[in-house]
């Protein structure tokens, strides 16, 4: 069933955090926690969950910005550590802004660099001031701290900006685990009084605390106390067992107010997005469906499967018969291969296409499955034909 949240509440929701990004909850499946709603943007509207594709450096790999929006995405994802590094973000404000310099004029969401940090940047020394690390491209010192991240995040221009965090890696220790969680608490509150420009753009926080519920409760109530207009969960998907991720999960979003988004940092498998619209989240991530497609994996609705294998070197046949995108619609498995084979750049615009397509059709029908009450069911169907197949192992 499908319980439509009162207009009342609808109304509450669209002014929720009084920023630039407005979030209206539609409804909730009652068998579930998954929910169906609105975000609203000042460059757009994104229907939720959504999946946002990365564009780390201000391009999706392999695609061009008017082929991401055709495969239906309605927000993209940049980074702040990689523009920090190259170009400059006062390269991209003199440009206007990094829509305008990458061409896209959509909803936008940037990370705040703190991920990157804690996994791209050598040897780096975490104080209470911020993070100072090489950089992985030319090896020069650098700093980053929750001033200058959004300091960066203001000038790059994006409609929702992330706090700048301290993440933990898999396993890490309960006492670290909370020192972590208590900067990032603290690294919060100076970002929001160094952000400027509150009427374009919106700071959502982020949760941390390790695999320990306990420290990210604690986490949650401080964040929350703060009244953001959206809250991340951070620091999962980095290394521990699938069915630990969920349970952290699980117990995350119900620490989160319910009438603002929330948004899972990182993940694009479609067991993990499952799990997560299953928990209540609206939001997720990945350079996954990009970066499989550079090494010759596709994701289908039959399950994946691995273009390079030969069998499909006479397969003339779509990469997935259910599929509507262009790849689809337009070449062969056996010709993809070819081309894959012959070190081709095209491989890799046909296979990115399909498999943000993918996913992005994943998360048009779990949305429907939500407002039909049907998400349970409609979860087990997808699966039941997704795990017969291929691996991409």
């Amino acid at each position: 069933m499908y319980e439509c949240c009162d207009g009342n509440e609808r109304a509450d929701n669209a002014d929720a955090g009084g920023d630039a990004a407005r979030f209206r909850l539609l409804g909730v499946d009652r068998d579930a926690k998954a929910r169906r709603g609105r975000l609203t943007t000042p460059h757009g509207t994104v229907e939720t969950p959504a999946f946002m594709p990365v564009g780390t450096a201000a391009a999706v790999k392999a695609i061009k910005p008017e082929d991401v929006k055709g495969v239906g995405a309605e927000i993209i994802l940049s980074n702040t550590y990689h523009l920090f590094l190259r170009p400059g973000h006062e390269i991209v404000r003199a440009a206007g802004g990094l829509r305008r310099f990458m061409n896209w004029d959509g909803p936008m969401l940037t990370d705040s660099g703190g991920f990157q940090v804690f996994s791209l940047g050598a040897m780096r020394k975490i104080t209470e001031e911020g993070v100072e690390f090489r950089s992985h491209i030319d090896g020069s010192a650098r700093t980053l701290t929750p001033e200058s991240s959004i300091e960066i995040q203001n000038a790059l221009g994006a409609d929702i900006i992330m706090a700048f965090d301290e993440c933990t890696d898999y396993p890490s220790d309960k006492r670290y685990a909370e020192e972590a969680a208590e900067r990032t608490a603290r690294w919060l509150a100076r970002c929001k009084s160094a952000h400027r420009d509150t009427e374009r753009q919106s700071l959502f926080g982020i949760m941390q605390g390790g695999m320990y519920k306990d420290l990210r409760r604690r986490n949650a109530e401080r964040i929350v106390d703060m009244d953001l207009p959206g809250y991340a969960i951070g620091g999962l998907s980095v290394g521990e067992p699938k069915e630990l991720m969920f349970e952290i999960l699980d117990d995350c979003t119900e620490r989160l107010p319910a009438e603002k988004p929330r948004y899972l940092m990182g993940v694009g498998s479609p067991d993990a997005i499952f799990a997560g619209v299953a928990s209540g989240v609206d939001l997720f991530d990945c350079v996954l469906p990009t970066r499989e497609a550079r090494h010759g994996r596709v994701m289908t609705s039959r399950g994946n499967l691995n273009i390079k294998n030969a069998r499909y070197a006479r397969d003339f046949g779509p990469l997935d018969p259910d599929c509507d995108c262009y790849a689809c619609k337009h070449y062969s498995r056996a010709y993809i291969r070819h081309l894959f084979k012959a070190g081709e750049m095209l491989s890799a615009t046909l296979l990115s296409v399909h498999n943000l397509r993918f996913l992005l059709r994943t998360m048009e029908g779990i949305r429907r499955a939500i407002e039909s009450g049907d998400f349970t069911s409609h979860r087990e169907a997808f699966f039941q034909k997704f795990l017969n197949s291929d691996t991409l192992e």
